[in-house]
């Protein structure tokens, strides 16, 4: 039966993550990211705090996090939020070999409610032997375009003002999903952008809006 729920899940996330968006006149598109989780509470309030402005979201999830909260991972993509993978260990995969890289999305990809389109390496960073395993196993590799260092502070305005203050149409916002300051932070974030008129859009939505063929291997930081 939990078989049966996975693949369930995983299908559904796929049919909203395919759908069409259409691109809205005059309206700028950001994507904001979540690395490191899934976590507990932290994770169920930002889910709710998304649902109740309309905005989705793409997590970046660790496999040995998956083991302790499935749950939220599955809530994640139900909610049609889009998921990617992090890495199952959050070792630095800029000092694996490609068949160490290659195991850390096998076993990651195996915990996942779903079928992903990203790898996140830990850090962002990342080496050939990292890149040619993503392009092997179909993923493109996602950076960012703005990063607060939400993880560095518990100080939320601080981490408001370093991504409101440079937003642009396109941007990839890193955060984590971690510590209640980063979540209280994700969601003036929305509110002030939103205000703005920014739309949130996942990843893959985000980079269909912009006409960009995401391919296996390559790196994106943005989609200007």
């Amino acid at each position: 039966m939990a078989h049966l729920r996975r693949i369930f899940t995983g299908l559904l996330c796929a049919l909203i993550l395919t759908g069409s968006v259409r691109a809205d006149a005059g309206a700028q598109y950001v994507a904001l990211t979540f690395d490191d989780g899934p976590s507990g509470r932290f994770t169920r309030r930002l889910l709710d705090g998304l649902r109740e402005r309309d905005a989705k979201a793409t997590f970046l999830l660790c496999g040995y996090r998956m083991l302790d909260y499935g749950a939220e991972g599955s809530r994640i993509a139900a909610e049609g939020h889009e998921i990617g993978l992090h890495g199952y260990s959050h070792d630095p995969m800029c000092d694996m070999t490609e068949a160490q890289v290659a195991a850390e999305i096998r076993k990651t990809a195996a915990l996942l409610p779903g079928s992903a389109l990203f790898l996140r390496p830990p850090g962002g960073k990342y080496n050939e032997a990292t890149i040619a395993a993503a392009r092997n196993a179909g993923l493109a590799i996602l950076s960012w375009s703005l990063d607060p260092k939400d993880w560095a502070t518990d100080d939320a305005a601080a981490i408001v003002s370093r991504v409101v203050e440079k937003a642009r149409d396109g941007d990839v916002i890193l955060l984590h999903d971690m510590s209640d300051s980063s979540v209280t932070a994700a969601f003036r974030i929305v509110d002030q952008l939103q205000a703005r008129g920014f739309r949130f859009v996942t990843v893959s939505q985000l980079a269909k809006i912009k006409g960009v063929d995401l391919k296996p291997g390559q790196v994106y930081r943005n989609f200007p």
